[in-house]
Order: C-alpha cells, then structure tokens, then sequence
C-alpha cells in the first residue's frame, strides 16, 4: 500500500489516499475513478510528498519517552510505597469496607486501599463515598 497526496486542479483541494501500487493510481486516474472530494472533479494530481525517514530527532523523541515512562514509573512506586505504609490493605473487601466507614459502622484511624471493579467505584462515587483509583504496578512486573 502507498498513500499520496492529491491535489485538485480545479479548487486546490489537497486530500490523501491510498492506493495498492503507484501503477494502480495511474489506472484509477486513466479510468477516470479519482474525484475530488469537494469539487468532484476528475481533474487530480499528485503532488510531491516527503518521505518518512527516521531521523535522530525521532531517535531522541524516542529516548525521551523511555525516561519518561521510567520516571513515570518510578513516582508510582513511591506513592504505592506510602500507600503501604500509611493505609491498612483491605484487599477484596474493598467496596464493603468503605462502606462501613462511611456509614459508620467502622472506626479507621488509617485509611483503607484495595480492590474494586470500575462499577463498585461508580457505585461508591454516587454513594457520596470519597475513593480513586490509581495505577498499581505489582512488584514482580518488568
């Protein structure tokens, strides 16, 4: 597949397609199946177009987004460090939890983490019950 830019010569409009050979463009356009999509003239060339090089911008780009995604990585581990330390681990009892302090059946002098679905959440937010969720990288993940 190779995709072209194509121009209108009777309204300069500029549009993309793509086609399976550049010898199947010229066959479309002989048989007079290339239309502009604005004008619907049959009067369509390609323009010129750059190819996709890989340039060492794009190496850089790259690199960055590595060490991005490392710090990324490395701020949710320490916040899943203070989590550990500083809230009581409910597991899936999440939900029921919660709830329990909320209404107030339970008295925490910790705050609680665990496990729910994205429904028992929704549930709890129109609950009136206070909880996010954030991402959790387990310890034996690369």
């Amino acid at each position: 597949m190779i995709k072209y830019n194509l121009t209108c010569k009777d309204c300069s409009k500029l549009f993309d397609s793509w086609f399976a050979s550049s010898k199947e463009f010229e066959r479309l356009k002989k048989l007079n199946y290339l239309n502009c999509p604005s004008c619907n003239s049959l009067n369509i060339d390609k323009s010129l177009m750059s190819p996709s090089v890989f340039t060492t911008k794009k190496q850089k780009n790259t690199l960055d987004d590595q060490k991005h995604k490392k710090e990324v990585r490395k701020k949710i581990k320490k916040y899943q460090k203070f989590i550990k330390n500083n809230f009581d681990y409910v597991g899936e009892d999440f939900t029921y939890e919660a709830r329990s302090i909320h209404y107030g059946n339970k008295n925490k002098k910790k705050g609680i983490y665990g496990n729910a679905s994205p429904s028992e959440i929704e549930e709890l937010k129109e609950e009136g019950i206070e909880t996010e969720v954030i991402p959790w990288i387990n310890d034996n993940e690369n």
